[in-house]
């Protein structure tokens, strides 16, 4: 399983509250980070963002915006509200969190200790591992009926004509096209090969409408 500890930066950019705006903003320049944790003697008290920091002063080129910087202390702008994750959490359940927050990062602690950072862009590169989109293959979407045994069913076939299932990823159900029938449930499968036309057959056959790629 891929947990946040896998895909964190442990090499941390760091501030105390007391430090200005300025300072800060230069530090996420020269580092090319956009979020900096803000501790008080080692604790974790707040966050801060580069769009905080640029949104704290006038617009770039007012004379005033270089003096202000320096006068606008971190505490002042910073998020004290922090939602962390711990190192053994789940990849998923971070982007979830962050999702549901709309945040960018989620400091990552252990035993009250700040040990790392994971941001929007390190869950979107395990992701892209955690599917396989990484890999060469192809992208299968399958219709299943949303019952016990019918996912097990769909990856038999892809046995059956030799082929590895890398990921297999759970979409939404839908209403099926026949009434009577069960709901069914969208599943993405990737595959690693690239001719797929003999599998698409024998799906249709058992009853899993390909629904890509599409047919000609």
């Amino acid at each position: 399983m891929l947990l946040v500890k896998d895909s964190m930066t442990r090499e941390i950019v760091t501030l105390s509250p007391d430090e200005t705006a300025g300072t800060a903003l230069a530090l996420c320049r020269e580092r090319r980070i956009r979020h900096l944790p803000v501790l008080e003697e080692g604790r974790l008290i707040g966050i801060v963002s580069d769009r905080d920091l640029r949104s704290s002063t006038s617009a770039l080129g007012d004379p005033a915006r270089a003096t202000a910087l320096q006068e606008i202390l971190v505490e002042d702008v910073m998020a004290g509200d922090v939602v962390a994750a711990l190192p053994d959490d789940p990849i998923e359940q971070a982007a979830n969190t962050m999702r549901e927050r709309r945040i960018g990062c989620l400091p990552v602690v252990e035993d009250d200790e700040l040990v790392g950072i994971i941001t929007t862009s390190d869950v979107m590169d395990a992701l892209v591992y955690l599917v396989g989109a990484n890999e060469p293959g192809s992208r299968m979407e399958i219709a299943v009926p949303d019952r016990p045994g019918s996912l097990a069913g769909a990856a038999g076939v892809f046995g059956m004509c030799g082929i590895n299932i890398v990921s297999a990823a759970m979409g939404p159900t839908r209403e099926p096209a026949d009434a009577g029938k069960p709901r069914e449930r969208i599943v993405v499968f990737r595959v690693d090969t690239i001719d797929t036309a003999e599998v698409v057959g024998y799906l249709d056959e058992a009853g899993y409408p390909v629904l890509w790629p599409p047919k000609p």
